[in-house]
């Protein structure tokens, strides 16, 4: 029997209420729900670290930010630990990686294990990107969506017709500034694009961290993100609710409108490898990096423990293994993506890739009972000082009914905000008779006893991934320390053969 193929399609920052297979009220997506269609949905698919780079690195490795030393965009993927690239690359697999990368810009964090990669530098631009691969930079001429794509149809095409291969197909959108190709600027453009439900919330019960957040529509969306200056009539505190419906406008709008060349472009990967006669035995994969707010509480952006930035979306066909128009609840994490390739190629994770923190969740989505499969996901937001979005830096844990958050007071999220230490925080959500998050019930003695368990499934949590609680603003981040010399050296072996 022929080896499984792995296409993995990520974007970066599309929420998963921007996907019509997820009940969008927004846009229509007929080919990403192609994927639903013919495979799984996963609906309780939860980042680990909401940003872009943390996500990525956990992906690839199968660990927390802690071990893999990605906690924010400013830090660089730990070059001693392995990839599941790395792992498919030894055991054969042609393996390429196109589009966004975004793991740092020196030698050490260039793509591994890959046979053919080019990525865009950065974060990437959507007209005419520069890109680079081992032979330098250069400029390709187009729109970033099509380009990568086109890439990685060449590549299929160039394989041969018993080789395995796994290939990564990263695009840049629908990311900020969010600029659509030239052929969907028709779309949306009649300004009736739906509001959230809460659009308007006045976050009153959220902890004072959060409600010192800049990522409002309202006053934290700038002309740069708009494409034009904010009108006259519409500035000042007593027009701010019509400044925030017309920015949303023209935000959805953008946003959307690159979304639609995502599912335009998964579309010309389905068929073509449904051209290919490889359709079958193929693991295709859709996800974003995170999720993303689409005015959700009046925000934009990512970075909190919501589940519009929480969740991922994840999309998965694999006509061979996974019966079509199924659904996964079960709470999977970013953590888990690694194992999970790799057991689906036949591959021992906890043999060859001997750090991963993850499990495969392969047998869920072939219909299979896992005993003691973990019943919640743990989170953890590091970026102490973020000077754009103040976003403070807490941890916490989501179960399917309850999510804990801790805010733990470090730093402000201001320049310099480090040495600062504010009140510790708790919020708590009853995501049964309040699935929109909107009230904080930490305090409320109703909830003293859910409180007191979530707080020991945090602890549990943080011991089972080797993670240390915040004690104060002196407290060491751990390094790649928690593996044991016998780990160390097993990958030392491993990848040296």
């Amino acid at each position: 029997m022929p080896r499984t193929n792995i296409v993995f399609v990520m974007s970066d920052d599309h929420a998963a209420h921007a996907i019509s297979a997820y009940g969008s009220r927004v846009n229509s997506t007929p080919h990403l729900d192609r994927i639903a269609q013919q495979g799984v949905r996963m609906d309780a698919v939860f980042c680990t670290n909401s940003i872009c780079s943390p996500s990525r690195a956990s992906i690839l490795t199968g660990t927390y930010s802690h071990i893999n030393g990605v906690s924010s965009i400013w830090t660089e993927l730990d070059y001693r630990v392995p990839t599941f690239a790395e792992v498919l690359q030894r055991a054969g697999y042609r393996t390429a990686m196109f589009g966004k990368w975004h793991l740092g810009e020196h030698g050490q964090s260039l793509p591994r294990g890959f046979d053919t990669w080019k990525i865009f530098p950065g974060q990437g631009d959507y007209l005419d990107p520069d890109m680079v691969d081992p032979e330098g930079t250069r400029t390709m001429r187009g729109y970033a969506t099509d380009i990568v794509t086109d890439l990685s149809l060449e590549w299929l095409d160039g394989l041969g017709a018993d080789e395995p291969f796994c290939m990564l197909v990263h695009h840049k959108a629908p990311h900020r500034p969010w600029v659509p190709d030239e052929k969907h600027k028709h779309l949306y453009a009649d300004g009736s694009i739906p509001e959230p439900d809460t659009f308007f919330d006045d976050n009153e019960s959220r902890s004072k961290a959060v409600r010192g957040i800049r990522m409002t529509i309202a006053d934290d969306m700038g002309a740069d993100d708009l494409k034009q200056e904010i009108p006259e009539h519409l500035r000042g505190p007593q027009n701010r609710e019509a400044r925030m419906r017309w920015k949303y406008q023209i935000y959805m709008r953008d946003y959307l409108q690159c979304v639609q060349s995502i599912d335009d472009n998964v579309g010309r990967l389905l068929d073509r490898l449904q051209e290919k006669g490889l359709a079958e035995n193929t693991l295709v994969v859709y996800t974003s990096d995170q999720g993303f707010f689409l005015g959700d509480h009046g925000w934009f952006d990512k970075r909190l423990m919501f589940d519009q930035s929480l969740q991922m979306p994840m999309l998965i066909k694999w006509p061979a293994a996974i019966p079509a128009g199924s659904r996964c609840d079960a709470i999977i994490t970013n953590v888990d993506f690694a194992a999970t390739f790799l057991d689906a190629c036949g591959i021992e994770a906890a043999t060859e890739l001997p750090t991963s923190q993850g499990r495969s969740f392969l047998p869920l989505l072939r219909g299979e009972q896992v005993e003691e499969w973990p019943d919640a996901a743990y989170y953890r937001y590091w970026e102490h000082d973020d000077p754009i979005h103040a976003a403070p830096a807490h941890y916490g844990i989501r179960t399917a009914d309850h999510k804990l958050i801790h805010y733990y007071g470090a730093g402000l999220g201001v320049p310099g905000a480090s040495d600062r230490v504010f009140e510790p925080e708790w919020e708590l959500y009853d995501l049964k008779a309040d699935p929109a998050e909107m009230r904080n019930v930490a305090d409320d003695p109703a909830y003293a006893d859910v409180r007191a368990d979530l707080e020991d499934k945090l602890e549990q949590y943080q011991r089972r991934y080797r993670d240390e609680p915040y004690q104060g603003p002196d407290t060491p981040r751990p390094d790649w320390g928690p593996y044991d010399q016998e780990t160390l050296e097993r990958v030392r072996r491993i990848f040296a053969r």
